[in-house]
């Protein structure tokens, strides 16, 4: 009887530590495929929300943000090889949206879109050191007690 109560509790206590770990830490949430018009409008809004755009700069940017999704469409369906060469050609598109963009605001509007990117590069360099050394982390293992050499 005791070795039946006893086998029940070991069973009991392996399921429980079996069901209670967190399988939902790696699940990446999908994000939902947006077209061109919708992530030019959701870009507009976060922009007229941050600057107080005026009327006619909300319809100038949604023009400049439309034709950027458009590009970004194209080259997200292209073929996959240069990416070298497809880089620069998506820098120079993306610094001459910044240049259009800036020709449209105001130059407080600027000084205070000139913030958000600082404070979006930021984020993205913090980003990528955690990564580095998380990937770092796990490609040198830590040995805790080394062999003894002789």
């Amino acid at each position: 009887m005791k070795k039946a109560i006893l086998t029940v509790a070991i069973a009991v206590m392996g399921l429980t530590a079996t069901f209670a770990q967190d399988t939902t830490k790696h699940a990446r949430r999908a994000m939902p495929k947006m077209t061109a018009e919708q992530r030019a409008e959701k870009v507009t809004s976060r922009l007229e929300k941050q600057l107080n755009l005026t009327a006619d700069q909300k319809s100038k940017i949604y023009a400049i943000e439309l034709e950027n999704a458009k590009k970004l469409e194209a080259w997200r369906s292209a073929d996959k090889g240069d990416m070298k060469g497809k880089m620069k050609e998506r820098k120079a598109a993306m610094d001459e949206q910044k240049s259009k963009i800036d020709a449209v605001l105001t130059a407080d509007q600027k000084t205070k879109m000139d913030a958000f990117r600082a404070e979006a590069k930021e984020r993205v360099e913090k980003m990528r050191k955690s990564m580095g050394t998380r990937e770092k982390r796990d490609k040198e293992p830590v040995v805790s007690n080394p062999p003894a050499q002789g």
